[in-house]
């Protein structure tokens, strides 16, 4: 049976719920405000389909879709303010869900917090902070790699050996910067990242993003790395501070100058990819285990400036800018497995311009 929460807010005991703050608004860039629940409470303001105009007949055909395929919740944040909030499948509220490969963009910003407090430059080659040897590479061609190329999936080494991560499985295809491919080396960003801080990956991630926001959650291993498993809100609290460009209420998380570059192009080989976010809207794509070329935008039926954080089997995070939506989709897979994109991203979009246009 459906289980749709409209507006209704149960208890979130997901692990640990962080500090203090009210509920606050943030002025935006078009001078409304966008709306953060606050830290230390489950309550979360609320707009009505109504309100906003939308066609609130397409909004059970929209329901009946996600369900039939393997949904297990479905978030909708208009500025900030919850629009849709929907569990299905055996899901509900308090439950928790893996991220996947969305949770790079978890990565990413801690990335860009600890180049903000000078700890790191994404422009600094990754030996710098690893030390020679990182990879089974000679070291004239490990010296090419930079964090950035590991933000940007153009670190040049093999993508075909799977996701184990250590030096001796991490070798050489083509020069930093030359080759776009999906590979899991990403991961040594983490490393970096550790070095630099001179603390746990858990105790920074927990110190300078968790806790400032109030996400619940936490890191668990998954053979060669560690993948975040949260419930729902937790992810819509992350999407939304990326989408207030970088802030939580009047804090700065990491700064608005980073978001930017993070997702706009990052490498002049696959236009729809920025520091681990796809974007929408650019003229060519590459894919996950490929090497080929797609013409046209990631997702023809949204908008031109979504960005999106995607995971294996479907897990989603969409920011559209231009419309205040932040969109959120955890489950299984919509129809087969697959690492990111997939044609249910299409077919979603479509349902979704239904319901707001």
């Amino acid at each position: 049976m459906k289980k749709a929460f409209y507006f209704v807010f149960l208890t979130i005991s997901v692990l640990c719920c962080s500090s203090n703050n009210s509920d606050v608004t943030t002025p935006g860039t078009d001078n409304t405000a966008i709306y953060f629940p606050p830290i230390n409470s489950n309550t979360w303001k609320t707009e009505s389909l109504a309100n906003l105009g939308w066609n609130t007949n397409k909004l059970q055909p929209l329901l009946n879709y996600l369900e039939t395929k393997n949904t297990k919740s479905f978030v909708v944040l208009y500025n900030g303010k919850m629009v849709i909030e929907n569990y299905m499948n055996n899901h509900d509220a308090n439950s928790i869900w893996y991220w996947a490969s969305a949770g790079k963009t978890l990565t990413t910003t801690l990335t860009g917090i600890a180049q903000e407090q000078n700890l790191l430059h994404i422009n600094d080659k990754v030996s710098n902070y690893l030390g020679n040897g990182w990879t089974n590479s000679a070291l004239e061609k490990e010296n090419l790699i930079t964090c950035k190329h590991l933000l940007s999936m153009s670190s040049g080494l093999d993508d075909a050996l799977g996701n184990d991560v250590s030096a001796n499985n991490l070798k050489y295809k083509a020069d930093a910067g030359t080759r776009w491919a999906y590979h899991n080396v990403y991961k040594k960003m983490q490393d970096v990242i550790v070095e630099a801080s001179n603390t746990t990956w858990t105790n920074y991630f927990n110190s300078k993003l968790k806790n400032k926001i109030g996400m619940t959650g936490a890191w668990v291993p998954a053979g060669h790395f560690n993948i975040y498993w949260s419930n729902t809100r937790s992810m819509a609290r992350f999407a939304l501070m990326i989408y207030a460009n970088g802030k939580w209420e009047n804090n700065q998380i990491v700064s608005e100058n980073f978001i930017n570059e993070a997702t706009n192009t990052s490498q002049n080989i696959n236009q729809a990819y920025g520091y681990l976010w796809w974007l929408n809207g650019k003229s060519s794509y590459h894919l996950p285990n490929s090497q080929l070329q797609f013409d046209g935008k990631l997702i023809p039926n949204a908008p031109n400036d979504l960005f999106a954080a995607l995971g294996k089997n479907d897990q989603k995070i969409y920011i559209v800018p231009s419309k205040k939506l932040v969109i959120i989709r955890m489950g299984n897979a919509a129809d087969t497995d697959n690492f990111a994109l997939s044609s249910f991203d299409n077919e979603l979009w479509g349902k979704i311009n239904d319901l707001i246009e």
